[in-house]
C-alpha cells in the first residue's frame, strides 16, 4: 500500500515537473481577481459557463469591477466538408466566433479581440436522431473549448498591462476630446456669410 502511493506521488512529481497539467486542477490561475462580465445575449450558455469558471477559479465577478470583459457578439455557422454515398453529407464542421472587449474606467474600451473554434462531426441520413445528439455534443465541445480559450486569454492578462492599456485609452480619450473642443472653437469663431438676398423679379 505504503509503496502504491508513494509510486503514484512520484508520478506525480515527475509529470508536475515536465509542466503537465490535468484539465482542472490548477490550469485557471488568473492574476486578475475582480471582474464584471457581461453579454449580448446575457443569459446565454458561454457567459453562463464563463461566469461559474471564473468564479471557480478565484475571480470575484460583480457589477462595478475595475475592469469588464464583455461579450459582444457570438456567431455559429456550419458547412458540409465530405459526402457520402447517394449524395448523403457524410462531415459537418461547425464553426463559431466569439468576439470580446475588455472595458475599463470611464467606460473606455482597452481592448477587442475574438476568438474561432471549430468542430466536426458526422452526419449519418439514416440516423437522424443519432446525428443530432452529435451536432449536439459538437456545438457543446465548441462552448466548452471557447471558454477555456478565453480563460487562457484572460490569464496572460496581469493587473500592470491592463493599467497600460487604460493609460492609452485615457490618452487617446483626452487627444479625441481636445480635437472635438478644437473644432468647435475654431467652428465658433468662423465668419458666417449672411444669406444670399436674390433680388426679386
Amino acid at each position: 500500500m505504503i509503496k502504491r502511493n508513494l509510486l503514484v506521488m512520484g508520478l506525480a512529481v515527475l509529470l508536475s515537473a515536465c509542466g503537465f497539467q490535468l484539465r482542472g486542477t490548477g490550469t485557471n490561475e488568473l492574476t486578475i481577481k475582480e471582474l464584471d462580465l457581461g453579454a449580448r445575449n446575457a443569459y446565454g450558455e458561454t457567459v453562463t459557463q464563463l461566469r461559474q469558471v471564473l468564479e471557480s477559479s478565484g475571480v470575484k465577478v460583480y457589477n462595478g469591477a475595475p475592469y469588464k470583459l464583455y461579450l459582444s457578439d457570438e456567431q455559429e455557422s456550419q458547412r458540409i466538408l465530405s459526402y457520402a454515398g447517394a449524395g448523403r453529407t457524410g462531415e459537418y464542421q461547425v464553426n463559431t466566433v466569439l468576439n470580446y472587449d475588455i472595458v475599463g474606467e470611464h467606460n473606455l474600451n482597452l481592448l477587442s479581440d475574438k476568438l474561432e473554434v471549430q468542430k466536426v462531426f458526422i452526419h449519418d441520413g439514416n440516423n437522424l436522431v443519432g446525428s443530432d445528439q452529435e451536432a449536439n455534443d459538437a456545438r457543446r465541445e465548441t462552448r466548452r473549448e471557447l471558454v477555456q480559450r478565453m480563460m487562457l486569454r484572460l490569464q496572460q492578462l496581469t493587473p500592470g498591462q491592463l493599467q497600460q492599456l487604460q493609460q492609452a485609452a485615457n490618452d487617446r480619450a483626452r487627444a479625441e476630446a481636445d480635437a472635438l473642443k478644437a473644432a468647435q472653437k475654431a467652428e465658433a469663431e468662423t465668419p458666417r456669410q449672411s444669406p444670399l438676398e436674390v433680388p426679386q423679379q
